[in-house]
């Protein structure tokens, strides 16, 4: 009889510590879809399911984010008076991220972001044929780039803030480009609204890789008004001239006394139509900044004067390409009414310089088995009253 009560009283133990236990997982379950929200987004022509990813931070920021491409669909931010706004351009029907995306509206780009000169490049004595999808050029790394592809999401459970882990394996030769790479990709969001973006890939053959992030900000949360009153400064002393297929001559040249001078703080507008050679053939900026100083550091910082709102940019890239929106050409509805007219949207996209591979002077966006390719941005978001 002793015997009998000695199991149950240990039953009983077990039963109560595996019910608290289980009841304490279901709480961590929840904390963390607190922070992280999984809901149906949309179906692919080719009948694929495309889910949308949700990052709340504790102040109330969101960052929207689909498997298809990487997309960033929507990002808030705060104005002067605390109102939360979607701050990124995007399609308001899912399809137009599906059947191309022809601005490459919030997208992860990859194997090669910006421009490669003829779609060609040479590597180890072996000339390497790649998508040609802009002109003679190849532009974010093939139409069927990273941009278009499913991306294996999960969360990062141990970590501080809400943070999505994205993964995707290129096989050898896709897009024409050698080697098998894999890559991950962490979009974290913090309580100091900062969306942070880091970057690794490996390879089992030597390839060049050049990853970046396509997201298009217009600070005003209304998406219908020009980005020309954003005032921008980068902190770099060069910028790289681009020919008529907007691909670098080579030259690395001085921003002082020139257009391309956003060494102090401007507003984009006050120069993007001063009678200048390289303005007429970006249509404006669409150029890339080298950068001052290495390591991971501020590098530009954008302030919308009416509604307040600042971005800041942290990168250890060398290079950053800023667009100011000219290929924009209204044929799509915006998030807020209206179209995604001309210059609407601006984008700061932290990488190595357009055409690298052909250009010996330039950074090299070489990786060879045994390397990781590793890199980090930071979007900071703030107020100026």
């Amino acid at each position: 009889m002793k015997k009998i009560s000695y199991n149950l009283i240990i039953i009983a133990f077990l039963c109560i510590f595996g019910c608290c236990k289980k009841e304490n997982n279901n709480q961590t379950q929840k904390g963390n879809m607190e922070n992280i929200q999984v809901s149906g987004y949309g179906v692919t022509a080719k009948g694929d399911t495309v889910k949308k990813y949700t990052l709340i931070n504790k102040n109330g920021m969101k960052v929207e984010v689909i498997n298809f491409g990487g997309i960033i669909t929507s990002l808030t931010a705060p104005d002067k008076n605390g109102k939360y706004e979607d701050v990124v351009l995007g399609f308001t029907k899912p399809e137009d991220y599906f059947n191309g995306n022809p601005y490459y509206f919030g997208a992860l780009i990859g194997r090669y972001g910006n421009r490669i000169a003829n779609a060609k490049f040479t590597l180890e004595g072996k000339t390497y044929d790649i998508d040609k999808n802009d002109g003679p050029n190849s532009l974010h790394g093939g139409k069927d780039g990273f941009h278009t592809k499913f991306w294996h999401i999960e969360s990062v459970k141990d970590a501080e803030f809400p943070t999505l882990k994205l993964t995707y394996t290129s096989e050898d030769g896709e897009e024409g480009y050698p080697g098998k790479l894999t890559t991950t990709v962490l979009y974290t969001l913090t309580d100091d609204n900062a969306l942070e973006i880091s970057y690794e890939a490996t390879t089992d053959k030597a390839t060049v890789v050049n990853l970046t992030q396509h997201s298009y900000f217009n600070l005003s949360g209304n998406f219908t008004k020009t980005i020309t009153d954003h005032e921008l400064q980068i902190n770099a002393d060069q910028f790289l001239p681009v020919n008529e297929t907007l691909i670098p001559t080579g030259e690395q040249k001085a921003v002082k006394g020139s257009p391309f001078d956003f060494t102090v703080s401007k507003p984009i507008g006050k120069d993007i139509n001063a009678a200048d050679d390289q303005l007429k053939k970006g249509k404006g900026y669409d150029h890339n900044w080298i950068l001052n100083g290495t390591g991971l550091r501020s590098i530009a910082k954008v302030y919308h004067p009416e509604s307040g709102r600042v971005m800041e940019v942290f990168t250890d890239e060398p290079g950053v390409q800023f667009y100011s929106g000219n290929f924009l050409d209204g044929k799509f509805e915006t998030k807020t009414g209206g179209k995604n007219e001309f210059r609407t949207g601006f984008c700061l996209e932290t990488q190595h310089f357009p055409d690298s591979p052909n250009q010996a002077s330039f950074p090299s966006t070489e990786l060879k088995p045994g390397q990781k390719y590793q890199t980090k941005t930071i979007y900071k978001f703030s107020v100026k009253k």
